[in-house]
């Protein structure tokens, strides 16, 4: 019988210690800014009835992204590739319990069939974070300057990262209005500018001539290289700069500059693919030469809790990825160094091993994350299985010194030796925490 592989299922990852640590450092900046800014954690089942994500989510996700099955009920059902609508359905569930603005957020992970690449699994994990019941922009802002601060705390600059922001009424606007596109047709725009960045400018403007009625190809394709080529707000055509929509993203701008969000940049091209968003869309984007492309974003989708019988609620939210911010993190040598959570390996010298399980207790005891080698190897054998755990400490632990209650505590990391007591070992591990925290945080 041939052995079974060792390689996890083709899109996913394992985390070994190593991995996980740095996905709980990414978890942990998660849950500390998302509760700074008044958000509060949920959770969510993995399974969902199919139909919730064919009527908003898009018929991409439907059709050629989900793990769908039927189930031993009957039931269609499947692995969430989204948390948004969940959350619309949780919050239509018990509308009238929450209070309001109800701000909340989760970490969880998802599953799309899309083809594995840099960035993208089909087994990703994501903070989903959204705030119901506010119509206006400070919502839009507040939601932005989450999403920032994130970035911050993980020590990032704003030259390291973009914030690309549009408006879905400014989009809706510009193909009917401006381009003089039928519903069908705004539709197909918005799907050729969400690809735009992954086709060649030929592709895209062939494709964008195919969508235009044949008489009127040749002007539309001049006002979308005018759309394309405006940098800033202003340079957008007069036609388009006269709407409604254009001064609720003037004052997001405004709100964002006083928040001093410096690097917030207005992309008339930036579309979001949901079907579902209605109002301010945003997206953040590494700018390393080695990885500049979208990390991750978000925006408003006001009319997804009435598909739950809901009355209608604002809401804004985002979802930013994992495994995107872990490259933004690497490619930026903004990655702290990591060890184990366990902050001493005991190293058993000799027939001691009752009295080094009870000097460990009374560590444990004070907080002290403590293994005891139980294996009787040599010694040399136990220290390289401690180092190989990246446990911070070593402890020897003797005759002798369990005879004088004085052990010798080695730094891995500086190769420093000292003699002492249990009590000394408590605050020497919890000084060094607190050390790496600062550090770290």
């Amino acid at each position: 019988m041939a052995s079974l592989s060792t390689q996890s299922y083709k899109g996913t990852r394992d985390f070994y210690p190593a991995e996980k640590r740095v996905q709980n450092y990414i978890f942990d900046v998660w849950r500390r800014v998302s509760e700074r800014f008044g958000y509060d954690e949920y959770g969510a089942p993995l399974l969902e009835p199919l139909d919730i994500y064919a009527a908003k989510s898009g018929q991409e996700i439907v059709n050629e992204q989900t793990y769908q099955f039927v189930d031993r009920g009957g039931r269609n059902v499947a692995i969430r590739p989204e948390m948004t609508p969940t959350i619309a359905r949780m919050v239509a569930g018990r509308q009238q319990e929450l209070g309001y603005p109800a701000r909340l957020y989760s970490i969880a992970n998802f599953m799309r069939y899309e083809r594995p690449q840099k960035g993208r699994e089909r087994e990703f994990w994501q903070l989903n974070t959204d705030i119901f019941g506010v119509d206006g922009v400070a919502a839009d802002a507040e939601i932005i300057r989450l999403a920032d601060t994130v970035m911050q705390e993980f020590g990032a600059g704003r030259d390291m990262y973009t914030i690309r922001i549009n408006n879905r009424d400014l989009i809706n606007f510009m193909m009917a209005q401006y381009l003089r596109l039928d519903a069908v047709q705004s539709q197909l725009m918005i799907k050729l500018f969400d690809r735009k960045n992954k086709i060649t400018p030929e592709q895209f403007r062939d494709q964008a001539a195919e969508i235009f009625d044949s008489e009127y190809a040749a002007e539309g394709l001049k006002k979308i290289a005018k759309l394309v080529g405006a940098t800033t707000m202003a340079e957008l055509p007069q036609e388009i700069l006269g709407s409604e929509a254009v001064k609720e993203v003037q004052q997001l701008f405004t709100l964002l500059a006083e928040a001093k969000i410096t690097n917030a940049k207005f992309d008339i091209t930036l579309m979001r693919g949901f079907d579902y968003y209605t109002g301010m869309v945003f997206e953040v984007y590494d700018n390393h030469p080695d990885n500049n492309r979208s990390m991750y974003g978000g925006g408003r989708y006001d009319g997804l809790v009435t598909l739950f019988g809901g009355v209608p609620t604002s809401v804004v939210g985002m979802g930013m990825g994992g495994t995107t911010v872990e490259e933004f993190l690497r490619g930026h040598n903004l990655l702290p160094e990591l060890t184990s959570t366990t902050d001493i390996y005991m190293i058993v010298l000799g027939d001691v091993q009752k009295q080094a399980e009870k000097v460990a207790d009374e560590l444990r005891e004070e907080g002290v994350n403590v293994a005891v080698d139980i294996t009787d190897r040599k010694v040399d054998k136990q220290i390289k299985s401690a180092v190989k755990m990246q446990i911070p400490y070593l402890m020897f632990v003797g005759e002798k010194e369990v005879e004088d209650d004085v052990y010798r505590l080695k730094d891995v990391k500086s190769e420093t030796e000292l003699a002492v007591g249990v009590a000394r070992i408590v605050t020497t591990v919890k000084d060094y925490r607190k050390g790496r925290s600062d550090d770290d945080f």
